[in-house]
């Protein structure tokens, strides 16, 4: 980690400061009170791992969204 971060010190500016930003985005996740069940996680796993996923058009998307009250 250090050899790579070493590097970065030789990018350009606003290269190292995209690095930066990277970085604090990992930080505030690890913040963050939001957190997956493992059922949910599961969830997300299976539906990535899925070859051919349901695609919705976007009048489907926003009727499944009323379903739920949002």
């Amino acid at each position: 980690m250090k050899a790579v971060l070493d590097r970065v010190l030789g990018w350009p500016p606003e290269r190292q400061q995209e690095a930066a930003d990277i970085l604090m985005s990992i930080e505030a996740q690890d913040r963050s009170g939001y957190r997956l069940s493992d059922e949910q996680l599961a969830e997300l796993r299976r539906r990535r791992a899925e070859r051919d996923p349901e695609v919705l058009s976007l009048a489907e998307f926003d009727e499944r969204l009323r379903r739920f009250g949002v």
